[in-house]
């Protein structure tokens, strides 16, 4: 871990702010899978007390973020092919429920706010910015869950979401032909969901993730290995 990066001025009693940030950082891949880290370095780097520290390490174990072993350290969880087809497979039909369920939704009001997103994607698409991109990308998944309104599926969706969103965010920015393809298939998906036509919506998240996972394979083969044996 680089101590020597720009430092954060965090209140020291405030664990879910160091949280956040931390999350962020190994979302956007500041802080690189498999790097080490220490209470001692994240203290100084962020300027609080290694007590939230401890607390924070210790929520990000919870959500797949960092890996602990005794005796040997705390690291950020590696990234490779494996994992990226084990969470894949895993998302493909939650994400397909999560739309069909959303199209089922009477709230005009949370339907509505998917055009807003949309608009906020292509401006991003647009200027070529692909981490604020992913960030509408983000919101736009998170209405949907809203909409579907199922504690039981949003419980396994946040299970998954933490790992999920490093790939999300890594594919984005590597490769612009998943952006666009993202983008446009989206549009249909938010679409259909609008609609209220529960199948198509289905159908067509199903397609989306299954197609990013198919077309990104090799991308995160050669970029993270095929992980463990």
């Amino acid at each position: 871990m680089n101590v020597g990066a720009t430092h954060y001025n965090l209140s020291a009693g405030i664990a879910d702010n160091l949280v956040a940030v931390l999350e962020d950082a190994i979302v956007f891949l500041e802080l690189r899978p498999n790097e080490r880290l220490t209470e001692e370095e994240v203290a100084e780097r962020y300027g609080v007390s290694r007590s939230p520290v401890r607390d924070a390490l210790r929520s990000l174990e919870r959500e797949g973020l960092v890996t602990r072993e005794a005796r040997k350290g705390i690291w950020v969880t590696p990234m490779s092919l494996r994992d990226f087809d084990e969470v894949y497979t895993c998302r493909i039909a939650l994400e397909a429920i999560a739309a069909e369920q959303a199209a089922r939704s009477t709230d005009t009001a949370l339907k509505g706010r998917l055009w807003q997103v949309l608009d906020d994607m292509k401006t991003a698409r647009d200027a070529g910015d692909a981490r604020l991109f992913f960030k509408h990308d983000v919101r736009g998944s998170e209405l949907i869950y809203e909409m579907a309104d199922n504690v039981t599926l949003r419980r396994l969706l946040r299970g998954l979401e933490k790992q999920a969103l490093r790939y999300r965010y890594h594919l984005y920015q590597r490769n612009r032909d998943v952006v666009d393809l993202s983008f446009n298939d989206t549009t249909r998906v938010f679409r259909a969901i609008v609609d209220g036509d529960a199948g198509q919506s289905h159908a067509l998240e199903r397609a989306l993730i299954e197609r990013i996972w198919s077309e990104a394979r090799d991308v995160i083969r050669v970029d993270f290995g095929e992980g463990r044996k």
